[in-house]
């Protein structure tokens, strides 16, 4: 199975069009217009019932004691975490497109909801949920897709994976909460075949500019 985007390419920069925030000149950033991207499939095998797409950051700061602090910057040596930004389940056997901005086109403050999801698909919760917890105007669960926004003072370029997995399944039984982790629990079995399309993104000028 291989999958494109008319979006970005494998390995390239995700535009800031399909990203939470982006660069700004005196604030160091601004929220953007999250669009979700184009994503389209092909060579799916036999026996397909349903697809199965997760997004996740590997490279998120498994400590925030340097995120976002002026004068200061993460450094690339501290260890990661995974951070999951889409989780979309119960794609029909037939799908090959995910049109871009079908599953988000703005930053939704509190949240999208969930977890029905447009053409009776079904979105996990994503990680700003525990994110903006303590956001008096953030929080709130956070469903569907909502894309890049990586600490505007880290070392690293940031890879945003988007996995798609063709399974024998029609509807993914998922326990509790339809999440990253528990969708990637449920997935163990009945994954025919995976695609995989990376993008990279950095909220910081000096790594853009390396």
């Amino acid at each position: 199975m291989q999958m494109k985007s008319r979006s970005f390419t494998d390995g390239s920069p995700i535009p800031s069009e399909f990203a939470f925030a982006a660069i700004h000149p005196t604030s160091h950033i601004t929220l953007s217009t999250n669009r979700n991207p184009h994503l389209a499939w092909t060579d799916v095998p036999d026996g397909t019932n349903s697809f199965a797409l997760i997004c996740h950051d590997y490279d998120v700061p498994s400590r925030g004691d340097d995120v976002n602090q002026e004068n200061r910057e993460v450094p690339a040596s501290l260890p990661r975490v995974d951070f999951f930004h889409w989780v979309l389940i119960d794609i029909p056997a037939t799908a090959r497109v995910i049109e871009a901005g079908t599953h988000s086109n703005r930053v939704t403050p509190r949240g999208k909801p969930g977890p029905v999801a447009p053409y009776g698909l079904r979105h996990g919760i994503n990680d700003y949920t525990s994110w903006f917890a303590n956001d008096a105007d953030m929080r709130g669960d956070y469903y569907g897709y909502d894309g890049p926004c990586p600490p505007w003072n880290d070392s690293l370029i940031h890879h945003y994976v988007f996995a798609l997995h063709a399974i024998d399944l029609s509807r993914l039984e998922v326990h509790g909460l339809v999440s990253g982790p528990s969708v990637r629990a449920a997935l163990a079995g009945h994954v025919l075949a995976k695609a995989v399309l990376t993008g990279t993104y950095s909220l910081n000028p000096r790594v853009q500019a390396s």
